[in-house]
C-alpha cells in the first residue's frame, strides 16, 4: 500500500523538469550580453557631463497665444482663437524681438517674407487675409501695401464678438532691416516659408548691406530645403537646417537604429527634435545622446508634447521646463517665453 502523503507531494512538486539544451543556455547568455551591453552602451549616467547651460529659442518673440486646440491645422487662421491678449505686442516686430531677449531667449525666430517690390518683411503668414485687414499673398504685395495694413485686425478670443487688437497694429509689419536694428548683436534664427532659393539669395543682399557679421553673431537659417541649401552656400559657418530631409530624418533615424552607437549620417551637422513627454524613447538621454551629436556636429532642440495630427510646436509653462533634464545643454523651442524664460533663470546661474 503507497503512503498517501508521496502522493500529495508528488503533486505538489509537480512534473519533472526537463534539462536545458545546451543551444538554448548559449542563447539566453547571448541574449543577456546584450541586453546588459545595450544598457551599458546607453547609460547616460556613464557619459560626461555636458558642459554648457541648456538656451531658449523664442518662436516668433514675444506673441499672442492662440488656443491650440481649436486651431489644429497648419494653415489654420491663429488669430480666429486667439486667447484674450495680455500684451500689446506683436509677434514678429522689433518691440517683439527685444523683449524676448530680455525675457532670455537666447534666440528669437523670426518668418521672413518677399515682398511685391522686391524687400523682405518679417510676417508668419503666407497671406495677409488672417490677421490684417487686407487681401492676398504678402509676395504679391508691394511695401507700401504691406505697411499700411493694420496687424492686429483679425485678433478675437471670442468668435468674431470682438476685436481687441484691431488698430493698434496699423503700420507695424516691419522689413527685415527693422529686425536687424532690433537686435544688432543678437543671434536671430530666419525661417524661410517658401522654398524658393532666391529668397536665401535676397536675405543674405539685405544681412550684407545693413553691415551685419552674422557670423560672428551666431545667426541661424532653416525652413524649406532649397533656401537652406543656398544658406549654407552663403554662410557655410553658420547653423542652417531644413525641417523635413534634416530634423526629421535625423531624429527618425537615431530612434530606429541609435541603440546601436551609430549616429545617423542625416544626423552631421544637423538637428535632431526631442519632445519633451517622447524623452524616454530616445536612446542615452540626456548625455549620452548629447556626447553622441556633438561628435557629429549637430544641435539638439527640445520640443513640446508631441501629439498626433498636430506640428510640433515649443514650451508654454514653467511645468514643462521642469521635465527637461538638469543637464541638458541644448535648445529649448519656446513658445511662450514670458512664462518660461524667467522659469529658466535660476538654472542657468
Amino acid at each position: 500500500m503507497t503512503d498517501d502523503t508521496d502522493d500529495w507531494a508528488s503533486a505538489l512538486e509537480g512534473p519533472k523538469k526537463k534539462p536545458m539544451r545546451r543551444g538554448t543556455k548559449i542563447f539566453l547568455w547571448l541574449f543577456a550580453a546584450l541586453v546588459a551591453w545595450l544598457t551599458l552602451s546607453n547609460a547616460s549616467f556613464l557619459a560626461p557631463d555636458p558642459a554648457g547651460k541648456p538656451k531658449l529659442i523664442a518662436h516668433r518673440g514675444v506673441y499672442h497665444l492662440y488656443d491650440k486646440r481649436a486651431a489644429a491645422g497648419r494653415d489654420t487662421c491663429t488669430a480666429a482663437h486667439a486667447l484674450p491678449p495680455q500684451h500689446d505686442v506683436f509677434e514678429n516686430t522689433p518691440a517683439s524681438m527685444r523683449w524676448a531677449v530680455g525675457l532670455g531667449a537666447a534666440m528669437v525666430e523670426v518668418d521672413v517674407a518677399p515682398t511685391k517690390d522686391g524687400r523682405m518683411v518679417l510676417f508668419h503668414d503666407w497671406t495677409v487675409d488672417c490677421r490684417t485687414n487686407g487681401k492676398g499673398e504678402t509676395r504679391d504685395l508691394t511695401l507700401a501695401q504691406l505697411k499700411a495694413l493694420d496687424i492686429g485686425y483679425g485678433y478675437t478670443a471670442d468668435g468674431g464678438k470682438s476685436f481687441p487688437l484691431r488698430g493698434k497694429g496699423v503700420g507695424k509689419m516691419p522689413t527685415v532691416e527693422e529686425g536687424l536694428a532690433a537686435l544688432p548683436v543678437h543671434p536671430i534664427l530666419f525661417n524661410f516659408k517658401s522654398n524658393d532659393a532666391a529668397e536665401a539669395d535676397r536675405l543674405f543682399a539685405i544681412l550684407k548691406a545693413a553691415g551685419r557679421d552674422s557670423q560672428k553673431i551666431g545667426d541661424a537659417f532653416y525652413g524649406g530645403e532649397r533656401p537652406v541649401e543656398r544658406m549654407r552656400e552663403l554662410l557655410p559657418a553658420n547653423w542652417s537646417f531644413d525641417l523635413k530631409g534634416g530634423a526629421k530624418a535625423c531624429t527618425k533615424d537615431y530612434l530606429t537604429y541609435g541603440w546601436t552607437g551609430i549616429v545617423p549620417e542625416s544626423c552631421r551637422n544637423g538637428v535632431i527634435a526631442i519632445p519633451i513627454n517622447y524623452q524616454w524613447a530616445f536612446w542615452g538621454w540626456p548625455d549620452r545622446l548629447i556626447q553622441r551629436m556633438d561628435s557629429v556636429g549637430a544641435r539638439v532642440i527640445v520640443l513640446g508634447p508631441h501629439e498626433s495630427g498636430k506640428s510640433n510646436e515649443g514650451l508654454t509653462t514653467p511645468q514643462q521646463l521642469a521635465r527637461v533634464p538638469a543637464s541638458f545643454n541644448g535648445y529649448i523651442w519656446v513658445e511662450d517665453i514670458r512664462e518660461v524664460g524667467p522659469a529658466l533663470r535660476p538654472r542657468q546661474k
